[in-house]
């Protein structure tokens, strides 16, 4: 079910309050192909709502233009942009079937009832819930109900689908349930999902685009891939997680790589990009992603490859997490050091609370930021 062009373009947008006094969103460049999802992901207040209603039509930007399908649509009516919105709190209506809810915007259109029930029957079995269809929502899960909210949105054709925080009020095993159907029903559907959210992995596990928001700007956007494992900046590194962020000052630079010595560990080896402008003295923030941090006792006095870099630490605290074992040691900045050990690796090094251990990484592994 492709519905048309669902191409977005963000070109130049501002949101200003209080006469121009302050601004939600400011300088907001971004396309977005047609067929694609796209996560807006950042903190209460960063203004990644604030898009969302105006992309879908709910308020009008003070500055720049909003394209959909090359079609700048300020001003427009949401019914005219083609455009659907699924609201965080579902908004059924208690005393109509599922059926009826999902026909409901068809029946404001003045379609027939024989019409209507025909397409919300074929919507309704896009989202597997015959056997629901005379139900009301009070018995229906929350899953469900999810469900019927998104048939509803999705049965007007639009070509974009905004979703407003749509897995917040589920518990976490039915959260990573719905984000399969989510990106399973974006795929049958063939139109453009823009989804706003404040967990990291909700972002990362279901996007093509992830766009990361921070005081009304975009800090970076890209792959969930590229969003993770290779963040722009020291924000989107420690926002989106799973990295160890260190500062330092270069105290040497040779033959493409540099020495970053920090107050709170010794000398490291950096990769330096090539036609850097780096020299020494330079504070330098570097990111490791944790699961790149293999510990090793002190004691064993391990061998290194040529490769590899470390610092030393101790053990602060350990977390089982079933297929790997977060280990913190006091090697950085408020302790904050990492290793996502493998389970079985971990059990055979012995490690526990208080153990000298040796944090080591592949230098190519190290990311440098902004």
């Amino acid at each position: 079910m492709n519905t048309g062009k669902g191409h977005i373009e963000l070109a130049g947008i501002g949101k200003s309050y209080d006469d121009g006094a302050s601004f939600a969103v400011q300088g907001i460049n971004l396309k977005i192909p047609d067929g694609s999802y796209c996560c807006f992901l950042g903190p209460s207040g960063c203004g990644k709502s604030t898009i969302l209603r105006m992309i879908a039509g709910h308020e009008d930007p003070t500055e720049g233009k909003i394209l959909i399908g090359g079609e700048n649509v300020v001003g427009l009516a949401p019914v005219e942009r083609r455009t659907a919105m699924m609201f965080q709190s579902y908004a059924l209506f208690p005393h109509l079937s599922v059926r009826d809810n999902i026909a409901f915007a068809l029946r404001v259109r003045g379609l027939s009832v024989k019409d209507r029930n025909a397409k919300a029957d074929e919507m309704i079995e896009k989202v597997h819930l015959g056997e629901f269809a005379n139900r009301l929502p009070g018995q229906l899960s929350g899953g469900q109900q999810q469900r019927v909210a998104l048939a509803r949105a999705a049965i007007t054709e639009p070509r974009v689908l905004l979703l407003d925080e749509p897995l917040s009020a589920l518990d976490e095993h039915l959260r990573i349930q719905m984000r399969a159907e989510l990106r399973r029903m974006q795929k049958d559907l063939g139109i453009t999902f823009i989804h706003v959210t404040h967990t990291q992995m909700e972002a990362i596990a279901l996007s093509d685009i992830v766009v990361v928001m921070d005081k009304g700007h975009i800090r970076q956007a890209g792959s969930a891939r590229d969003i993770y494992s290779a963040p722009r900046d020291r924000y989107v590194a420690e926002f989106i997680g799973g990295q160890n962020v260190l500062s330092g000052r270069i105290s040497d630079i040779d033959k493409g790589t540099a020495r970053l010595g920090g107050d709170t560990f010794g000398q490291i080896v950096v990769p330096l990009p090539e036609g850097h402008r780096k020299s020494k003295g330079e504070k330098l923030d570097i990111a490791i992603r944790r699961d790149d941090v293999d510990l090793r006792p002190v004691a064993a006095q391990p061998d290194l490859p040529p490769s590899a870099t470390s610092i030393v630490g101790r053990v602060q605290a350990i977390e089982y997490q079933g297929n790997y074992v977060k280990v913190q040691i006091d090697a950085a900045e408020n302790d904050d050091f990492v290793s996502f050990m493998p389970e079985r690796k971990f059990y055979e090094a012995g490690l526990t609370v208080g153990d000298a251990v040796l944090a080591v990484w592949d230098i190519q592994h190290t990311q440098l930021l902004a």
